[in-house]
């Protein structure tokens, strides 16, 4: 792997790690951990259910990016990037219909449960705009997914014992400073720099 391609499966590791943090995603990990008390079948289904939920929406991202003029898609991203900065800033919570699993195994309801939690995500979306900015497509679900995985899997390995622990304040920052400054770069230096 040479090393605008480690950069870019970093780049996108690194986005998706930072704003899956106290997402409403994680708090879903975190109650299948405590409701099944299996950790491997929950990472497993989380990593099946990001693979196919950031692979739609990676090849989503690759298309819209063939689809628009380049200065237009370039706004676009920055706007975008601008809008989840914000959007990491508030709280996620579960909503009460989360809270309904499915009454099957540990894999199965993980795997169901995330790729629904995921449609129309923080970090579904990133994948979409990381998918625009950065090649290649499969080094970018990669990332995403890698990214997925180092902020769930500690959260249902270590279960809601630290959960209240973590300082989910301060990680919405970073992960709104880390957008804020992908929209900087993009508006600046546009989707080819």
């Amino acid at each position: 792997m040479d090393a605008p391609h480690l950069l870019t499966a970093m780049i996108s590791t690194g986005t998706v790690a930072i704003a899956e943090i106290g997402d409403k995603t994680q708090l879903l990990a975190l109650l299948l951990a405590a409701r099944f008390r299996k950790p491997w079948p929950i990472v497993a289904g989380i990593l099946v259910a990001t693979l196919l939920n950031h692979a739609l929406a990676a090849w989503l991202g690759a298309r819209g990016a063939a689809w628009l003029q380049p200065g237009t898609l370039r706004w676009i991203v920055a706007a975008s990037f601008l809008a989840i900065a914000a959007w990491t800033l508030k709280p996620d919570k579960l909503d009460a219909n989360d809270e309904q699993l499915p009454a099957r195994g540990a894999f199965i309801a993980t795997m169901i449960a995330f790729f629904i939690a995921e449609i129309g995500d923080k970090t579904q979306v990133a994948t979409v705009l990381l998918a625009a900015r950065y090649q290649p497509l499969w080094e970018v679900i990669a990332g995403t997914t890698v990214g997925m995985l180092l902020a769930n899997v500690p959260v249902v390995a270590l279960g809601s014992r630290f959960a209240d622990r973590l300082p989910l304040r301060a990680a919405r920052y970073v992960a709104a400073t880390v957008f804020l400054g992908l929209a900087a770069w993009v508006a600046m230096r546009g989707l080819g720099g």
